[in-house]
């Protein structure tokens, strides 16, 4: 993977994280569990990324 995708997966990460948090503070568990979602979604692919990256 390249660094335009690292740069993806960790800005999904981040908006996953302030998903989370803004569901939190309004108590709005839809948007709390989509920001789970997203952060599980990046965290899919960071590993993707180390296990090509072992493979270099």
């Amino acid at each position: 993977m390249g660094l335009d995708d690292k740069i993806k997966n960790a800005a999904e990460d981040i908006a996953g994280k302030a998903k989370e948090a803004t569901g939190k503070l309004t108590d709005n568990e839809r948007l709390e569990a989509e920001g789970q979602a997203d952060q599980s979604k990046a965290d899919v692919k960071k590993a993707g990324e180390n296990v090509k990256d072992a493979f270099k």
